[in-house]
């Protein structure tokens, strides 16, 4: 045989230096829960090793995730109000404005993204405004956008680097941008929650955040996991109202999408690795089923494989580690 694929397989050296996939720290964004209250560092049941964080304690996990390499997080706020229009997401005060405050000015180096939605704000658990229209309840989009704007405004004068919206409603992305260009704001990155299913795989962060809807499901506004084409329609529509970042949501279970969408667009794609994801890998990895480091290792890189250039996952300490000791 002249072709011997295996000759490239010999050791580590070789296998490393025609490596097609890298995985860097640079592309990890951790997704951070915070929480009202003082002293505060309590275990989310469903997520074993992940916790909701007061501010007066969020950097404990911070000064953690500095030194591990991993400087970028996305804050998640829980607060201790909710209303029908979930004011407290755009309150001065809120949880999310007073964490991005402190972080700020105790870890100034730290790259800050805010998670942009209603659902943990409302009393509902829904993503917007509601509305009722013969007797059915549902979430008005365009009432919401105005919402969503001023959340997105509120964040930015807090310190947030970065906005993302999570809500899907259609139209968010213009009305951010404009809302964040008219208030000074020209120089933060929009990265838009674009492709993001209605998907079982968010079940422990609803947990996490006390955000499941009262009622009904949010199928009328999150994707239906059985199209593929849509998910292209609605990353270009968020680039033309100005997304800078697009990003896939979940990760594993929609690789396909996340090929896809990274072929087409011009902006650089995100994939989230949600919390069902995350439970999964943990609670088989705690029972000894599976070699969790190793998993890790093939979950990372099959989205970078896929086409992202950035990865948000609870596990980005965790892959640091494996990164600095060469295993992924």
């Amino acid at each position: 045989m002249i072709k011997r694929p295996r000759r490239l397989r010999q050791n580590r050296v070789l296998r490393k230096m025609v490596q097609e996939t890298h995985v860097s720290k640079d592309g990890l964004i951790y997704p951070m829960f915070v929480c009202e209250g003082e002293n505060v560092k309590e275990e989310i049941p469903s997520m074993e090793g992940q916790y909701r964080w007061s501010v007066d304690r969020m950097g404990e996990k911070l000064g953690q995730l500095q030194d591990a390499g991993v400087n970028s997080v996305m804050f998640f706020g829980i607060p201790d109000h909710k209303d029908s229009a979930g004011s407290g997401a755009y309150d001065p005060d809120g949880i999310v404005q007073r964490a991005l405050r402190q972080a700020k000015k105790d870890f100034p180096e730290m790259y800050l993204i805010t998670d942009v939605c209603m659902c943990e704000y409302t009393d509902h658990g829904h993503c917007g405004i509601l509305c009722e229209h013969d007797g059915v309840r549902d979430v008005d989009n365009d009432k919401t956008l105005e919402m969503l704007a001023r959340i997105a405004v509120s964040h930015a004068q807090a310190g947030a680097d970065m906005v993302a919206p999570s809500d899907m409603m259609d139209g968010r992305v213009l009305a951010m941008r404009k809302a964040l260009d008219e208030a000074g704001f020209t120089h933060i990155p929009i990265m838009s929650y674009a492709v993001k299913y209605a998907s079982a795989f968010y079940g422990p962060f609803r947990d996490a955040a006390d955000s499941a809807p009262q009622f009904g499901d949010r199928r009328t506004y999150q994707m239906d996991y059985h199209n593929r084409k849509e998910a292209i329609k609605e990353a270009l529509s968020d680039i033309d109202e100005g997304a800078d970042i697009i990003m896939v949501k979940p990760a594993m279970s929609y690789l396909d999408i996340l090929e896809d969408v990274a072929e087409i667009v011009n902006v650089p794609v995100a994939a989230y690795s949600v919390s069902g994801e995350y439970a999964m890998v943990k609670a088989a990895s705690d029972k000894g089923w599976i070699d969790g480091s190793r998993i890790l290792a093939e979950m990372a890189t099959a989205v970078f494989r896929a086409g992202a250039s950035i990865y948000l996952t609870y596990f980005a300490e965790e892959i640091a580690g494996l990164i600095d000791r060469g295993e992924i």
